[in-house]
């Protein structure tokens, strides 16, 4: 079920689609390696956690204003199968909560009916203005 903790009605609006999928084919440059040097024929962690951070950021993308942009403040991953290379895995992000101008993602990631990993995810909707501001003050 979906949590919304916000008086903002724009957001109202765009929670009627709560899941949103995508899939990647695994490939040779989503394989576990370091330095150029690979470590495992499976589809690395980083490769989950950027196809990850994309499913989720797909609801950014449909909420924002053209004054915004999302920035993530967490990801979580727990591996539970690995992935081939070659194999399709699908991402299936569901929106679990809006607390403000935070979106929470749940994620589910498989290959088939296997299910290869789960995670959370967080991306805050900022104006442009104020992550210009943010990093320029760093």
């Amino acid at each position: 079920s979906l949590i919304i903790l916000s008086a903002s009605s724009e957001i109202f609006f765009w929670v009627c689609k709560d899941f949103l999928s995508s899939s990647k084919a695994s490939s040779l440059s989503d394989l576990a390696s370091f330095n150029s040097v690979l470590v495992h024929k499976v589809c690395s962690t980083f490769a989950l956690a950027r196809e990850i951070e994309w499913s989720s950021r797909r609801f950014v993308l449909e909420m924002v204003n053209e004054d915004e942009e999302g920035i993530g403040t967490h990801l979580k991953i727990d591996h539970k199968s690995p992935a081939l290379e070659g194999e399709e895995i699908e991402i299936m992000a569901k929106l679990k909560a809006i607390i403000e101008n935070e979106i929470i993602c749940e994620i589910e990631v498989k290959v088939n009916n296997r299910i290869i990993a789960t995670g959370v995810t967080g991306q805050k909707i900022l104006k442009r203005t104020k992550i210009a501001s943010l990093l320029e003050n760093l």
